[in-house]
């Protein structure tokens, strides 16, 4: 089996790779060539830091938005994307002014506006709660760091943290967390487990 794990400077690239092989995989390609994704039996977008920076990365990247586009929504390769990773599939993102991510679900990243006594960036272990059921996603605990937060179509699971947020994101053939399973021990590793094992 073959894994593009795009590499285009998110700073979670390593540890993500280390966690791909840690759940068993090999094959693992990380990559910032468009050719290598189109060929990609799964496909792996990981990210930390500003939606901008990610988003400006990865089109700077010939051919790499549209090669994702192509093998994963025309295709139909698996694809997890992880933490920035997931926020860049929503429509738009409003971290350091407003971007445009790759439009693959109908949702805005938006700031977290902290409730009274509640910390911003959401930062440790919280509840991953599925709101329906997904053969990826179970309930279990995970850990996030992030102050931005999806909102949109497309939630298969949430947490709490001052309210509601959104854990993970999904439709067909793509998943998103917006988590990191690559520091989440056991439970992050099961879930890449069950990504490398997954037919949708």
């Amino acid at each position: 089996m073959s894994i593009a794990l795009i590499d285009y400077g998110a700073g979670n690239l390593h540890s993500v790779h280390n966690a791909l092989k840690a759940a068993g995989a090999d094959g693992i390609a990380v990559t910032a060539d468009p050719e290598t994704v189109l060929h990609a039996d799964r496909v792996v977008l990981p990210g930390v830091g500003a939606f901008g920076a990610c988003a400006a990365g990865l089109r700077a990247i010939p051919g790499m938005a549209e090669a994702l586009d192509a093998r994963v929504r025309e295709q139909g390769a698996p694809f997890l994307g992880v933490c920035v990773g997931m926020q860049l599939m929503a429509r738009t993102g409003e971290e350091m002014g407003e971007h445009p991510g790759l439009g693959w679900m109908d949702g805005v990243v938006r700031q977290m506006i902290p409730a009274e006594g509640v910390r911003v960036p959401h930062m440790g272990w919280n509840d991953v709660v599925p709101l329906v059921p997904h053969k990826l996603i179970e309930p279990g605990e995970a850990y996030f760091l992030h102050s931005f937060a999806y909102e949109g179509e497309g939630v298969i699971a949430g947490s709490e943290h001052g309210g509601p947020l959104t854990a993970a994101i999904g439709r067909d053939n793509y998943v998103g967390v917006q988590f990191h399973p690559e520091k989440s021990q056991r439970y992050g590793i099961a879930l890449i487990e069950r990504f490398l094992q997954w037919r949708p």
